[in-house]
């Protein structure tokens, strides 16, 4: 079994479009560099995933060069050697396909992205550890769409509506072998549908499988099973305690959730008032 130490950390830092909405709204040169909680949101990534204690190197794919003078936190772990710096392509499955190339075969990958801003180092740790829990060639977190509803009422979130449950991505994967580093492919394929999971579905798995999610028939394990046997790949998920752990910054509606997340953590006594609906990534 693979050690809960040795993963290689691959991050995903280039902008899906130009001008990135957050960017512009916090006058970043890219959304990766926007300050989320008076910080860079590529760095609160960063900083979760060290102090994780699961991580042995970290790559991150993107931010665009020209854009790093603007982070001189970031450009001094790159000169350092504690982050390596990859430039990215022109989608996230291209991006991570292109990384991965030149990562070593044999190290086990944790895939994830700049804009997870409230990534902890417990988060990581239980995905991680999860990961290794059962044999697997690749792993992918997700969270109970109840319990992030529950946390924030009216709260949008693209959600795959199972029958055994409703879940909600997380951005999180394990990609643990060479062979589990094949389902980047298929997400390539796929990425275009994210916000259409019948279509992602019917994608990656075929007819059968879409028509009994349109149906309301299919579960999460008959979902993850036909996905593994089609790509040849053993996948399973690993369910995540934390419903933060669902929440990106895609949208400024995300960015304005995640600041009054941080601003309400930095007040534990104060009263839970509900956030703004966000919108999905």
């Amino acid at each position: 079994m693979t050690s809960a130490r040795g993963f290689t950390a691959l991050v995903l830092a280039g902008d899906r479009k130009s001008p990135d909405p957050v960017a512009v709204a916090t006058g970043a040169p890219c959304k990766a560099l926007s300050p989320v909680g008076g910080r860079p949101v590529i760095l609160r990534v960063l900083d979760a995933l060290e102090a994780s204690g699961r991580i042995d190197a970290t790559v991150i794919c993107g931010p665009p060069a020209p854009a790093l003078a603007a982070c001189p936190e970031l450009q001094e772990r790159i000169d350092a050697g504690r982050v390596t710096w990859l430039a990215n392509l022109d989608s996230p499955g291209r991006s991570a396909e292109h990384s991965l190339a030149r990562l070593d075969a044999q190290a086990p990958v944790l895939l994830t992205t700049a804009d997870h801003a409230l990534l902890t180092a417990d988060i990581v740790r239980e995905f991680l550890d999860g990961s290794l829990a059962d044999a697997a060639d690749a792993t992918l977190g997700l969270v109970e769409y109840g319990a992030v509803a529950a946390a924030w009422p009216g709260i949008r979130r693209t959600v795959t509506r199972l029958r055994d449950g409703h879940y909600c991505g997380c951005n999180l994967y394990a990609l643990l072998n060479e062979r589990g580093r094949g389902l980047v492919t298929y997400w390539k394929r796929a990425e275009q549908s994210r916000k259409r999971p019948w279509q992602w579905i019917a994608q990656l798995l075929g007819p059968v499988p879409v028509l009994s999610y349109l149906a309301g028939m299919l579960t999460l394990d008959a979902a993850v099973g036909a996905l593994s046997k089609r790509t040849g790949i053993r996948i399973r998920p690993v369910p995540l305690s934390a419903p933060r752990a669902c929440i990106d910054v895609d949208t400024v509606t995300d960015l304005q959730l995640v600041e009054s997340i941080l601003a309400q953590a930095r007040q534990p006594s104060t009263q839970h008032v509900p956030a703004s609906p966000a919108e999905s990534q």
